[in-house]
């Protein structure tokens, strides 16, 4: 069945490659496809990790009140979980829904150059070949490598800016924190796409630019949409005047 899944996806880029006659754009527009059906889940982690960055002060709250009593620190968690409507396993679903697709992308570009041996999987000349890793391509010469190269660096790079963009409000020691882990992650992505075929960089480089772009989107609307709530209290609340009464002095008694 899997493999069946994996033909039924390249049946799908070949579509689209005798539609437009480029490999690399049949990848791109079933891309783009793929994160079309997945943006509704997308849409629900980016709302999950919007609402986590507005519980984090009081998260942090409970930790540090409740350093020594882990019992109670969970319950107090557990509490706050409850009165802002957060699951914390939201952000973790979507992700784990959207993995088959992926993972079914990944494969087939992969084992692309052993389904037609014969053809040239190229990507507007830019890429001569997308069945070949930038590993392979390192010893014809700069030029030869240089495609290669701009697809491994996107491919990395997408890894480490959402990390960026997600912490760039948070304090300066989670901020450098999270930048670190990101640079760790973005050195492993290097090496991960050294030996990767240039069809599937070009695959995860263009999710992970779309994946950026929805994510940017979304928290923009959905600041908006704080910000108009909060307007909207401050206008029902009534206002409140506080009225000083004086102190009556008491009259002078006449003197008889």
């Amino acid at each position: 069945m899997w493999d069946a899944f994996k033909d039924w996806i390249f049946s799908c880029i070949q579509f689209f490659f005798n539609f437009v006659g480029d490999w690399g754009l049949a990848i791109i527009i079933i891309t783009i496809i793929f994160r079309a059906i997945v943006a509704p889940i997308m849409h629900k982690q980016i709302k999950s990790n919007f609402q986590m960055q507005k519980i984090q002060p009081l998260l942090k709250e409970v930790q540090t009140k409740f350093a020594n009593d882990p019992v109670r620190m969970n319950e107090e968690m557990q509490k706050l979980y409850a009165e802002t409507k957060f699951n914390p396993l939201a952000g973790c679903l979507p992700m784990l829904l959207q993995m088959p697709i992926f993972l079914a992308m990944f494969q087939t570009l992969r084992e692309l150059g052993g389904r037609q041996g014969d053809t040239a999987y190229t990507f507007f000349g830019m890429v001569p070949d997308l069945t070949q890793t930038p590993s392979g391509v390192f010893g014809d010469g700069f030029m030869a490598f240089f495609p290669y190269l701009v697809l491994m660096l996107v491919f990395a790079g997408a890894t480490f800016l959402p990390m960026v963009l997600q912490n760039i409000h948070n304090d300066s020691a989670q901020r450098n924190q999270m930048l670190i882990m990101g640079g760790i992650m973005t050195l492993m992505m290097l090496w991960i796409s050294w030996g990767s075929p240039a069809g599937v960089l070009l695959f995860w480089g263009t999710s992970s630019v779309i994946g950026i772009l929805q994510s940017q989107l979304t928290m923009r609307i959905l600041k908006k949409e704080e910000a108009a709530k909060e307007a909207e209290q401050l206008e029902v609340q009534p206002v409140k005047v506080n009225v000083e009464r004086k102190v009556k002095k008491k009259r002078p008694t006449k003197k008889r």
